[in-house]
Parts: structure tokens; C-alpha cells; sequence
């Protein structure tokens, strides 16, 4: 029964996340109004509007003007399918009480990081407005956390510094190379990772991952000469697969670390 509604709330979710990126970058109402094809604006019908689905029976066209609809669609709305069913699999504590308001928060932050990722990557821009709602959902879902479980003032010591420790740094970068290296947005997006990280080992772990798998993902494109010290490379997304993989394995991860380097 769960599953079931995290799937069809995943593929929602996912389908808004298109039509969120979208209507953002065209300075449109964020909820309001009836979704349309990008290309020739006709108004969609429910047909062509069903997760995937759609895409699939209209062999990736327009029903209307029968351009080619981006495979990014699809793609988006899987990726926030599997995001949101991770998140369920992998929920750390109980989902009952004031949990469950925890966690909803959670996938409403997920797919504003969804639609954060997949805007930098299109226009290699990080819309402050979208951030900001973010960051208000992130303080409401810490709050809720630190009075549900009694967290100890030395928890709320953690988040402040884990939010030091996530935007600090790019605030420094940006600073000193007076923004040629970083934009303001990843500085904003990097205080808001940062209180999501929750403690500082967390938000340092999340921005070695980000600097990782930028590296990985540019070399074979520096390699082939498609990329120079030049070139422009969002790294918002980057900082967002880390954040995933640190809310759900940063533990771990921290622990391993600790275990084989630390303690021998």
C-alpha cells in the first residue's frame, strides 16, 4: 500500500519537477495555470500529461506540433521515482508521530533539489527563489526535529556549524575570486546543503563526494579535450547527489572511514 502511493507520488513528483523547471525559468506562476508544450505552447490534455507513460506512447513527440519532446522528461521522472522510494527503503528511524512530518518535509525538499539539479545543469543557474523555499522548508523540518527528539543544545551547535562548514567555504571561494570560480547560487545552495548535512562531519563528507564526483564525471571529457581550465561546469548537481548520499549513508560512511584510518 505504501510503496504503491510512493510510486505514483514519486512519478508525480518527478512530473512537476519538468514543469517547476520550466515555468521558472520562464518567469511563470509556479502552480498555477495548465501545463503546455514548450515548443509550439498548446495547452496539454490529461493524455498527454501521465508520467512516462505519455512520453512513451508519443514516441517522445509532441501530440500537437510533433517536435521531439526532450528524453529529459522521462528521465527526470524516473530519477525522482527511485529518489523517493529510496528515501522510504532507507528512513532511518520509524515513520509514525511527528516522523511522518519529518519525512514528507524530506520528499517536498527532494524534489525542490530535483528541480534545483536539473535547472543549473540546463542553464548553469541556481534560482534564488526556489533555494529560499527550500531553506524555510529545511528550518521547519529541523525544528520539528530538535523538539520531537529533545536534541541537546550541543545538536544545535552541530547544525550551525554544519551550515558554516557547507556554505562558509564557498562564500570564501567566492569571495576571494570575486565570483569568477563559484556563483552566488552555489554559495546560497551551500548553506542549505550544509543544515540538511546536520553535523559538520556530514557536511565536510558531502563536499569531498560533490568534489569527487565533479572530478570523475569532468576527466574523460578533459581528456578528450571537450573541456578546458576554462570551461563552466555547474556544480550544484554535483552537491546535491552528494547530499543524497550523505542523508542516507553519510553515517556509515563516516564510521568505515574512522574504523580503517583513524582507529587502524
Amino acid at each position: 500500500m505504501i510503496i504503491g502511493i510512493m510510486f505514483i507520488a514519486g512519478l508525480s513528483a518527478g512530473s512537476f519537477v519538468n514543469a517547476l523547471v520550466w515555468r521558472l525559468h520562464e518567469h511563470k506562476d509556479w502552480l498555477n495555470g495548465r501545463s503546455e508544450c514548450v515548443k509550439c505552447h498548446h495547452k496539454l490534455a490529461a493524455i498527454d500529461l501521465v508520467p512516462v507513460i505519455s512520453w512513451i506512447i508519443l514516441r517522445g513527440r509532441c501530440r500537437y506540433c510533433h517536435q521531439k519532446i526532450s528524453i529529459q522528461y522521462p528521465i527526470v521522472e524516473l530519477a525522482t521515482l527511485s529518489l523517493y522510494l529510496i528515501s522510504y527503503e532507507l528512513w532511518p528511524r520509524q515513520l509514525s508521530g511527528a516522523e511522518i512530518a519529518v519525512f514528507v518535509l524530506w520528499l517536498g525538499i527532494l524534489t525542490g533539489l530535483i528541480a534545483l539539479a536539473v535547472y543549473d545543469l540546463r542553464w548553469m543557474l541556481l534560482p534564488s527563489k526556489l533555494i529560499y523555499v527550500l531553506l524555510t522548508a529545511s528550518i521547519i523540518m529541523t525544528c520539528i526535529s530538535v523538539i520531537a527528539y529533545n536534541h541537546t543544545l550541543s545538536a544545535l551547535v552541530n547544525y550551525l556549524v554544519a551550515v558554516l562548514i557547507g556554505g562558509g567555504l564557498f562564500y570564501a571561494i567566492f569571495t576571494i575570486s570575486k565570483g569568477k570560480w563559484i556563483g552566488g547560487g552555489d554559495v546560497r545552495l551551500g548553506f542549505l546543503l550544509g543544515l540538511l548535512a546536520a553535523t559538520p562531519g556530514r557536511s565536510f563528507l558531502m563536499i569531498f563526494l560533490a568534489s569527487l564526483l565533479g572530478l570523475i564525471v569532468s576527466l574523460p571529457f578533459l581528456t578528450r579535450h571537450k573541456l578546458n581550465r576554462s570551461s563552466i561546469i555547474p556544480f550544484g548537481p554535483f552537491l546535491i547527489a552528494a547530499l543524497i548520499v550523505v542523508q542516507f549513508a553519510g553515517q556509515d560512511i563516516i564510521q568505515l572511514y574512522t574504523r580503517f584510518f583513524i582507529n587502524g
